[in-house]
């Protein structure tokens, strides 16, 4: 039977246009995706935007339009990026999309019904930039919200509140006995000690604003937008429609990945598994929680003029380029710092000087000392042999590393496995076999140097999505290789095509590029959204 992979990323909020930040977040889902399909998997990747709240009124008044008029605008511009940055979605959710709005109203009545759901009143603080409620403690006394910095809200308004602390012992046996359920380790462990603090009862709707999703049974209320936004991941299935199939296919039988940043782990690690525990759908889901990418040491904001968008880096250098970056310094366990500096050096040495190099040096030594069509041959050869070892060794961790989300990790592996194949040149020395004749070890060498490609390309391919295709149509491979059951020396014969230019031309001037990226910076930063 058929194995399901469902993976999510957080809807973004709707209050201006995506950067890096959010694309590393989207490619990291992406990558995982095409991998698992390449493995055999039946794979969903869903993807969309948080339209509700009061920000999002805010900034479309500023604007001089509706809401919906503000919206619609982004979530265009939020699936050129995607279709931009060859990101293969299956589903874009709105949190304006009927279907959805109907079925969180179904909730709220479900939790009202239950009496997880109460009419109080709130007298608090309230940020408006994060749509977050916080305590006095959390905001000190300068009344700052701790997430983004700003002065928050004090605000007096009917609420209705959701019992949180109903549900507090519950999670905390859910993540002890399930503990792949929150990663990496030390996020699940800030996870269980905020939770020991003791859960408030949470405010679930606001009445001082009205774009948002009217409570079914007391319209003067919107549900509150992080109980809106969380059930997208459901919604987006069907699971309260007629026709569940989506839902028991993706939910109920499936590996469900929810890929986030670190600033919105608390809302998915505790108010969303609380939320199902309360309508009674299975905990059936992986919560994976990333850090930052900052810009020269600071956290992305259009106000400070230290945001990058991908166009920055994908006209001159293509897609393949960026994604291949931000995937190879995807902040895991620590916040990761972007600049135009480290982008050219990345893209000049691993794929320019090592992989780029490798593959046009070993495909050029094809054409001409075998007439483009190399054999497989068997040597005992030490360094071949060390190669073919390297070989499986990397298959086997780049395996574990993809199955843990750590693209990064798993493209380290790759690229020492392409130093690897590199060193077997300058071991062997192709040339000098040629000069002396030994045509039998140099076509060993030569198909050696050719298979090892074949592997790395294929294990790339989830990531550098149009390279790929051109590197296995120059080893004379008909069709994109498939991930799974890939071993060495599986291809009786390579018929190679000659490259009619570098995969990735070299970058000869890494300063003058630098104050390029820099320029086309300060240039996007005043586009609007």
């Amino acid at each position: 039977m058929k194995k399901n992979f469902y993976i999510t990323t957080p809807i973004y909020y709707a209050s201006g246009r995506l950067h890096i930040g959010s694309s590393s977040t989207t490619l990291l889902c992406d990558s995982l995706k095409r991998y698992k399909k390449s493995m055999g998997y039946d794979t969903r990747f869903m993807t969309g935007l948080d339209e509700h709240g009061q920000k999002v009124e805010k900034k479309a008044a500023l604007k001089g339009l509706s809401p919906q008029e503000f919206t619609d605008r982004l979530a265009k511009n939020a699936k050129d990026l995607w279709k931009y940055l060859d990101c293969d979605y299956d589903y874009f959710v709105r949190t304006t999309d009927e279907n959805h709005m109907k079925q969180v109203q179904e909730v709220f009545e479900k939790m009202l019904e239950k009496g997880d759901i109460y009419l109080g009143s709130y007298d608090g603080l309230y940020c408006v930039e994060c749509e977050t409620f916080f305590s006095q403690s959390e905001v000190g006394e300068e009344k700052l919200c701790p997430d983004c910095g700003r002065p928050v809200q004090i605000v007096k308004e009917p609420s209705y509140f959701f019992k949180l602390s109903k549900y507090q012992n519950r999670l905390l046996d859910f993540i002890n006995s399930h503990p792949s359920f929150i990663q990496p380790e030390g996020k699940k462990n800030e996870v269980v000690a905020f939770i020991k603090q003791g859960l408030q009862d949470l405010s679930v709707s606001r009445s001082t604003f009205k774009w948002g999703i009217p409570i079914k049974s007391d319209p003067k209320h919107v549900v509150y937008v992080w109980l809106d936004a969380l059930f997208n991941y459901l919604t987006a299935l069907g699971f309260l429609e007629e026709d569940k199939s989506l839902y028991e296919k993706y939910w109920l039988n499936s590996e469900v990945v929810h890929v986030v940043a670190k600033d919105i782990l608390r809302f998915h690690a505790i108010f969303w598994p609380i939320f199902l525990m309360s309508i009674d759908v299975p905990l059936n889901f992986q919560l994976f929680a990333h850090n930052w990418v900052l810009m020269y040491g600071d956290k992305m904001s259009k106000s400070k003029g230290n945001v990058i968008f991908p166009k920055t880096f994908v006209e001159k250098y293509g897609v393949d380029a960026f994604r291949y970056y931000m995937l190879r310094e995807f902040p895991v366990l620590s916040d990761t710092v972007c600049t135009p500096e480290d982008f050219i050096s990345r893209y000049n040495t691993d794929l320019v000087n090592d992989y780029g190099n490798l593959v046009s040096r070993s495909i050029s030594m094809a054409s001409k000392y075998f007439d483009s069509k190399v054999k497989r041959i068997e040597d005992n050869n030490e360094f071949i042999l060390d190669l073919r070892k390297t070989t499986l060794e990397t298959i086997k961790l780049y395996h574990e590393d993809m199955n843990s989300f750590r693209v990064d990790k798993a493209l380290a592996d790759i690229n020492k496995l392409v130093s690897r194949t590199n060193k077997l040149i300058d071991e062997t020395m192709p040339w000098a076999l040629y000069k002396e004749g030994k045509m039998e070890e140099l076509q060993a060498v030569i198909y050696a140097l050719l298979d090892a490609i074949r592997v790395e390309t294929t294990l790339y391919t989830p990531f550098l999505v149009n390279s790929s295709s051109i590197v296995f149509k120059s080893l004379g491979l008909n069709s994109q290789q498939e991930i799974i059951d890939l071993k060495p020396y599986e291809v009786d014969e390579y018929n190679v095509v000659p490259l009619e230019q570098p995969i990735f031309p070299r970058e000869k001037d890494p300063k003058v590029a630098v104050s390029e990226i820099v320029e086309s910076m300060a240039y996007e930063l005043t586009v609007e959204a």
